[in-house]
């Protein structure tokens, strides 16, 4: 039997975005992320029980400031005691799968997207997509970028601007582009 497009966007193969399926889980989290970027700050709870509807999973602990974009949501799994602040985009065509107690700075893009590197096959509009995890205890830095594909262990902390094109394993500090590391965590 053959794969739905989004069959094939989780197991990262090409797909069909303009999909209607698709296309419909995308206007659902569009008008989630709508409805929440415009509820009060001091609306926790609403907020809260938000990000709840619109996550695959959440820790109880969980908080984004507005403005915040996603493309589906469901893909996305936080742990507990997580933080964003403004301006964070997660592209969660595939999973994104973030451990306890991570800080997201400003302007922070995690994006699992990506598209053809061949000219002909890119303009046919087909796209496909790469997982990223990233571990407990870490801190990503104001618009740093996290690239498909990307692992990064335990506390790892991405410095401000990095782009991370590559995985990294626990302890380090991270940053440059594209990102080298720069320092063990102690």
């Amino acid at each position: 039997m053959a794969k739905t497009e989004k069959e094939k966007m989780l197991a990262g193969q090409y797909y069909d975005p303009s999909d209607a399926e698709l296309v419909e889980l995308r206007l659902k989290a569009r008008l989630a992320t709508e409805r929440l970027n415009q509820t009060s700050m001091v609306d926790l709870e609403k907020r809260t029980a938000l990000l709840k509807s619109l996550f695959g999973s959440t820790g109880e602990s969980i908080y984004i400031e507005s403005c915040f974009q996603c493309d589906y949501g469901e893909n996305i799994h936080v742990g507990e005691n997580f933080y964003a602040n403004f301006g964070c985009v997660i592209l969660d065509v595939a999973d994104v799968r973030i451990g306890d107690n991570c800080f997201i700075a400003p302007q922070v893009g995690i994006y699992t997207a990506t598209h053809p590197i061949d000219p002909v096959e890119r303009a046919k509009g087909i796209e496909f997509a790469k997982p990223i995890t990233i571990g407990n205890n870490c801190w990503i830095g104001g618009h740093a970028t996290i690239n498909p594909g990307v692992t990064l262990g335990d506390n790892v902390v991405v410095a401000s601007g990095a782009v991370v094109t590559k995985s990294f394993g626990d302890n380090v500090v991270i940053g440059g582009v594209p990102a080298k590391i720069l320092q063990s965590v102690p």
